[in-house]
């Protein structure tokens, strides 16, 4: 058994046996104990943010705590299932709690309305798990960097509009196990044929295999230099995704807020601009992003919220019961084409 996170083996009831048997059933009794004993920190509850709340609350982690400053709007009502629509005005995470607890009455829920870049380091390390939305991109490389030191993992994710985008990050050293069909020995016996001596998978009996993988950090998987002869042979299997995400973080960046449809014409001029600067600052070419997309990228989509919801919800799951293989280390999601691909970026 791989030894995961130094702390006491967290006991199941048989409340919780019942509660969770459906998946106990697939993933195992060790994994939901690793899960039953996480603390995980959500910061940022937008229409995304809701979605991995609910996903995670519901998996039976031992606490969650919901992290947002900004106050409930019109529009939050209208993408947002945790916050009830009189709850206009008020804080969104102490809006989102009662909703979020009732999910799952044997997590323990908490509500946080400070500013997440307030926070000081020692805030963080409190947490098994970290996720990151509607952050912007210093502050995701200071955690980032932050918890990589201290063996935390990491993820960040947005959706911006039709396209959704999330970041792993678990470590230099993340230890999982993986089942695998299990692989019967050949025969030994001289007088049987060819095929007898062969293995052969056996699709009825599994045995788990233990693996090993590294991550880099954001900020190495942002600073990817395209310069360099290895980048620009792999720069036509590049998802186009990954040069899109940079333009709309240089976007939030440079104006401290997404794309906004109010303010359509203004911020679709703004992104062309900022889309040359970055590909220009990259040395790639600026046919590089069409124009196309920049009418896709304003608002959150609730169905692409739903989603890349579910996949990030499905990498923490999985980072913290440390059973399956993770997506290393992106995972882009194009709406308009229902499309998605998982790539690495970072030194190897």
């Amino acid at each position: 058994m791989i030894d995961m996170i130094a702390k006491e083996d967290p006991a199941i009831s048989e409340e919780e046996a019942a509660q969770y048997d459906r998946q106990i059933r697939l993933w195992g009794l060790d994994a939901q104990k690793r899960l039953r004993g996480s603390r995980v920190l959500l910061a940022g509850l937008g229409g995304l943010g809701a979605e991995v709340a609910k996903n995670l609350i519901l998996s039976g982690v031992k606490g969650f705590t919901l992290l947002d400053h900004e106050q409930v709007t019109e529009e939050t009502c209208r993408t947002h299932f945790l916050v009830p629509s009189t709850a206009q005005g008020q804080n969104r995470a102490q809006a989102c709690v009662e909703r979020a607890q009732n999910l799952n009455p044997m997590v323990e829920v908490h509500a946080d309305p400070d500013r997440v870049e307030d926070k000081p380091d020692n805030f963080f390390l409190q947490f098994d798990a970290v996720i990151l939305t509607r952050c912007s991109k210093d502050l995701m490389v200071r955690v980032d960097q932050l918890c990589s030191q201290h063996n935390i993992k990491v993820f960040c994710g947005d959706v911006y509009g039709y396209y959704g985008y999330i970041f792993c990050n678990l470590g230099q050293e993340h230890n999982y196990v993986e089942e695998k069909p299990k692989v019967v020995k050949p025969s030994v016996d001289s007088n049987s044929g060819p095929e007898a001596k062969k293995a052969k998978v056996d699709p009825n009996e599994t045995t788990m295999v233990k693996k090993t993988v590294s991550f880099c950090t954001l900020k190495e998987a942002l600073e990817v230099d395209w310069t360099s002869e290895k980048a620009k042979a792999g720069l036509k299997r590049t998802p186009v995704d990954y040069f899109q995400l940079q333009v709309l973080l240089k976007f939030r960046t440079d104006k401290g807020r997404d794309p906004d449809p109010q303010s359509y014409p203004e911020d679709s001029q703004l992104l062309r601009q900022i889309r040359d600067d970055v590909l220009e600052a990259l040395a790639l070419t600026p046919d590089l992003v069409g124009d196309e997309f920049i009418s896709y990228c304003f608002s959150e989509m609730p169905a692409v919220c739903a989603v890349v919801g579910g996949v990030l919800g499905q990498e923490v799951v999985k980072a913290l019961s440390q059973r399956d293989a993770p997506h290393r280390n992106f995972f882009f999601f194009d709406g308009r084409k229902s499309h998605g691909v998982v790539d690495y970026f970072g030194p190897n």
